[in-house]
């Protein structure tokens, strides 16, 4: 089926890119977020960025909505250069690129403005290269927010209340663990299927951050939500090497300046998102707490353990423990 897809959006984007101007280059952008989404609105800023320094020899074609499929359906025609960027959670990264797996770790941040210096120091870009032998290139990092959790029937207060609830999970082993350690049972389920399945009671609840949640319309479903925020797991603009290699150096500068334009702007856009979305949702009547988060990190400290045999992923923990 995913062979399928693939080869309907390869047949979409040859056509559109058979439609392109001599003039002008066209770099094709798909994700699976709404329109909606501080993220969309970030890579709006990107294209007019481009557009702007290119003087309009290079655009930016925006996909949105999962129009040429899920994440790792994108990252898998990137790979191929049928897509040119995309955008995806470093938990499905993880799947291709396993250091990714470290900014699963619960509480690895201190806090936000800590989360921002990795982003920005060059152990974020080191991050950002590492998928280069799989053919993806990070451009920048896009704030995520802080995932929580969300139910329809009660409050989770402590990690005991997770216990026997189906709790929805991104297909990342290390979402899976960290729900296990704190008692629940993890679900794997695609965003796109996620509101059927909570309205249907295929799963209990789930974890996401405040504007995902808001977003959704998953609040209509589900009436309590917990800020434990364990985790920060950002998203990943990348771009394939293929369509990366395709363009002239001064075509990567535009692309790499626009890019970490609109991560600096998508961290103001952010912040709003959040506080618009906290108010929606307790005017729809959501119940929101703010738990000790004590009890949940003792829980999920000994996830961090299951890198204490890898060399590089520890040296790169330390040095996001070390910047201040």
């Amino acid at each position: 089926m995913r062979f399928k897809r693939l080869i309907g959006a390869f047949g979409l984007l040859f056509l559109f890119s058979c439609q392109q101007d001599n003039d002008v280059k066209v770099l094709r952008l798909a994700h699976g977020l709404d329109t909606n989404h501080p993220v969309h609105n970030a890579m709006i800023n990107l294209g007019e960025n481009v557009a702007v320094k290119s003087g309009g020899k290079l655009i930016v074609k925006i996909y949105p909505s999962g129009q040429l499929g899920a994440e790792r359906e994108c990252l898998e025609l990137l790979q191929i250069g049928s897509l040119d960027i995309t955008k995806v959670s470093a938990a499905v990264l993880e799947n291709f690129v396993t250091d990714y797996k470290i900014f699963s770790i619960p509480y690895i941040f201190r806090d936000k403005s800590h989360s921002h210096k990795v982003y920005d120091s060059a152990v974020g870009r080191e991050f950002l290269l590492k998928g280069e032998p799989y053919r993806l290139r990070g451009l920048c990092f896009y704030d995520a927010g802080s995932r929580s959790f969300y139910t329809k029937e009660k409050m989770i207060h402590t990690p005991d209340d997770l216990k026997g609830l189906k709790i929805r999970v991104q297909k990342s082993n290390m979402a899976v663990s960290m729900v296990e350690q704190l008692g629940g049972s993890p679900t794997p389920i695609s965003w796109g299927e996620l509101y059927t399945a909570l309205q249907q009671g295929v799963v209990d609840g789930a974890e996401n951050n405040l504007p995902s949640f808001h977003s959704s319309k998953h609040y209509e479903v589900c009436k309590f939500y917990s800020l434990d925020e364990h985790t920060a797991v950002p998203d990943i603009l990348l771009i394939g090497t293929e369509s990366w290699n395709r363009l002239s150096q001064q075509e990567q500068k535009w692309l790499q300046e626009a890019a970490n334009q609109s991560a600096i702007y998508q961290r103001k856009v952010w912040e709003e998102a959040e506080q618009r979305a906290l108010k929606v949702i307790r005017d729809a009547g959501v119940e929101v707490a703010y738990p000790n988060k004590t009890p949940f990190v003792r829980k999920t400290r000994s996830i961090k353990d299951i890198f204490k045999e890898n060399h590089e992923a520890m040296r790169l923990i330390e040095a996001i423990k070390s910047i201040k």
